[in-house]
């Protein structure tokens, strides 16, 4: 609730700016709640939700973001940018409205010792019909009273799911996924495509229709088995991309000249148009397979996996390497074009899609239907 405040504050100064400091200033407040909510939501959803519905639940999170992103493409297509910060305005203003209305935690209540407030919390989300004595005991069964010591780190049950949660975090992001969504419009300008930006509103609505999908079918198909797919799939799409651009540009090391890939004039008349077709497929292979595992999971298996004491730290841990992450491959991307080749850097997103995939196979425990209680005697066992 208290994000509600930097958001709303930090698009007023957007939407009065008067100079490039007023829109940075702005940003960072917005930034700020960002960085906020992305760590608190799929945690409050984890602990307010039944076992048999938080994978989708919890995949809403993320469902919410793609669809807050194809939100932003179809206004900015007709509004300006002072508008269309008045129109974010209005989320942050709705979700401090109802969240006025929604419980505290019924975990955070017992772990501060308030039991009556934790049954009033279960009976709200779970109706006057559930059992919340029993539901409130196997709770307090796991509570730990005492505060988190830096020494308990080395404890297998507290590092073990925090090296987990942090390498999800790392590898959502060296896929590429944000490099290639900011730079949809470009990749669709190169494959000839006259309006760029509806390319964009297509390819935020791919996003949003396999979240979806991943949500709806999560807690069937279980949590490794969506990121064994998505993994496959982007691993097949970015290796599909390089092989686009090394077909774009064959005799030519572009090595000295990173604009290449933005301005690919120098290609062999008629092979763009040729193979642009294989781009596009890519691309939209790309976003459909992310958005079907690698999007929403990771944020859900953060929002299980850490014991309730460790919770925030290790929650804040996983975020912060999430965002610096997208920062670096974002920032980075142009660089690595112009060292690796456009290609190579595709072929390079390839290879940390395969070792993903690796990664989910031997480390990532599933945790379908299993209380957050079970998960975390799970790792205390192991």
């Amino acid at each position: 609730m208290l994000c509600s405040v930097p958001y709303v504050f930090g698009y007023i100064v957007i939407i009065s700016a008067q100079n490039i400091w007023m829109l940075y200033f702005g940003r960072m407040l917005t930034g700020l709640a960002s960085g906020i909510t992305s760590l608190v939501v799929p945690v409050y959803i984890s602990e307010v939700s039944h076992p048999k519905v938080r994978g989708m639940l919890g995949s809403c999170v993320q469902l919410m973001v793609v669809t807050g992103i194809l939100g932003a493409y179809v206004a900015g297509i007709t509004l300006k940018w002072r508008w269309l910060a008045v129109l974010c305005t209005f989320p942050s203003c709705i979700m401090l409205l109802f969240m006025s209305f929604m419980p505290e935690t019924p975990r955070f209540l017992l772990n501060q010792n308030k039991r009556s407030e934790a049954i009033a919390a279960l009976r709200f989300l779970r109706g006057p019909h559930a059992d919340h004595e029993w539901e409130c005991r196997q709770i307090e069964a796991s509570v730990q009273e005492e505060g988190l010591n830096l020494s308990e780190f080395k404890n297998p049950s507290i590092y073990r799911p925090l090296l987990i949660g942090v390498t999800l975090m790392f590898f959502q992001q060296v896929t590429g996924i944000n490099a290639v969504m900011f730079y949809a419009e470009t990749i669709f300008e190169d494959a000839n495509f006259k309006d760029s930006r509806m390319a964009s509103v297509v390819v935020g609505s791919i996003q949003v229709c396999f979240t979806a999908v991943a949500a709806l079918i999560i807690d069937k198909t279980g949590r490794k088995v969506l990121l064994y797919i998505s993994g496959v799939i982007m691993a097949l799409s970015t290796a599909l991309f390089g092989l686009y651009f090394k077909m774009l540009l064959p005799n030519r090391n572009n090595s000295s000249n990173p604009d290449v890939w933005f301005t690919l004039n120098s290609a062999s008349p008629g092979t763009e148009s040729s193979v642009s077709w294989l781009a596009v497929l890519s691309l939209g292979l790309f976003v459909a397979g992310f958005a079907l595992g690698w999007g929403p999971v990771p944020w859900l298996v953060i929002s299980e996996i850490f014991p309730l004491k460790a919770r925030g730290v290790s929650s804040g841990a996983c975020v912060l390497t999430n965002w610096v992450m997208a920062f670096l491959v974002t920032k980075e991307f142009h660089d690595f074009i112009g060292f690796l080749t456009s290609y190579g850097t595709f072929w390079l997103f390839s290879a940390f899609c395969c070792l993903n995939v690796t990664f989910t196979a031997f480390y990532v425990p599933e945790t379908k239907r299993q209380t957050l209680e079970q998960i975390e005697a799970y790792f205390r066992r192991s």
